[in-house]
């Protein structure tokens, strides 16, 4: 397999330009280490912070020789702060961040040593990000799944490069799951690639297989924008913000009446709680992009990767057909 080469690959010192959404829940230090060792980056989903488990998945990073990362979303680790220096104490790469306020996160990371990946969703935050320090920026579409704005990837992307210029690597994320999607956002102006929905049917993704199959069996016409995983959880995300998930018997009741939410008994809360224990897939959150359609067989990651790749080499070799 031909080697890419990118601005990304060059900043992370990876063979591919394909770094791996770092999805609570999904990318654990399993996930995270195939991804990394395949010639991708691999990026533990630490989310909104539970020391528990970054210390059981980011210990599973101890034996890995290639880069490697993890993800947090900032406006929850910036209360607990402690969080960012667990999370930096197993020595990651990188850092991505998400939802947030960038600057407070510069300083320690970069006295670790590790580089600042910032995630975007408009032009404006892409700016500001740059401006505080990003080494890179994650540019995501809302046909993510998980929480986005409201732009789509197919102008976003460019929107982005002409506005940053060359001043930072664009990883594209939303609408990507396999050679077709990566080469159309690299002929977008993206220096790389990130995979969410696509990798939590991988064999080291944390979900269990009833969960793998429901993904495999959904389409994009099953996913629902909506706050109501959130609210039920008590998560204070941003109102401008909504995640895309598949729809369940917990969205058809609550997605309409959001507002209910707040005032719910605490019974309600408590049973999502449960919900989750018992992976009770009529009701927990199942976050997943409109790229679903294209998510049908669980494989182990790298294969995942390696045919990532070589389908988007096939793709723009394919391309150059269309001129004489």
């Amino acid at each position: 397999m031909t080697r890419f080469n990118s601005a990304v690959t060059e900043l992370f010192g990876i063979k591919h330009p394909v770094v791996l959404a770092p999805m609570g829940g999904v990318s654990g230090g399993r996930l995270a280490a195939a991804v990394s060792r395949a010639g991708g980056l691999g990026l533990v989903g630490a989310s909104y912070g539970d020391p528990d488990w970054m210390k059981a998945e980011l210990g599973l990073m101890a034996d890995v020789e290639q880069p490697w990362g993890v993800g947090l979303v900032m406006f929850t680790v910036a209360k607990r702060f402690e969080l960012l220096d667990l999370a930096l104490s197993y020595g990651p790469n990188v850092v991505a961040l998400s939802f947030g306020d960038v600057k407070p996160f510069l300083k320690p990371i970069r006295e670790q040593g590790a580089k600042v990946v910032v995630q975007v969703h408009e032009v404006e935050q892409a700016l500001a990000a740059l401006d505080a320090g990003a080494d890179a920026l994650i540019v995501q579409g809302a046909e993510a799944g998980g929480h986005s704005l409201r732009r789509a990837s197919l102008p976003l992307i460019p929107a982005v490069r002409d506005a940053v210029g060359s001043a930072a690597p664009l990883i594209a994320a939303g609408g990507i799951a396999d050679g077709r999607g990566m080469a159309a956002a690299l002929a977008l102006g993206a220096d790389g690639v990130m995979l969410g929905t696509r990798l939590v049917a991988a064999e080291e993704a944390l979900p269990s297989p009833a969960f793998k199959q429901r993904l495999l069996q959904a389409v994009a016409g099953d996913t629902v924008r909506t706050r109501a995983f959130d609210l039920v959880r008590g998560i204070e995300w941003p109102q401008e913000y909504s995640g895309r998930a598949l729809a369940n018997d917990f969205s058809d009741v609550w997605a309409s009446r959001e507002g209910d939410l707040l005032t719910a008994p605490a019974e309600v809360a408590a049973a999502y709680v449960e919900a989750v224990r018992n992976d009770d897939l009529n009701v927990r959150a199942i976050w997943s992009g409109e790229v679903v359609d294209l998510v049908r067989d669980v494989q182990p990651a790298g294969r995942i990767v390696e045919e990532l790749v070589s389908g988007a080499q096939a793709e723009l070799t394919r391309a150059q057909r269309f001129f004489s």
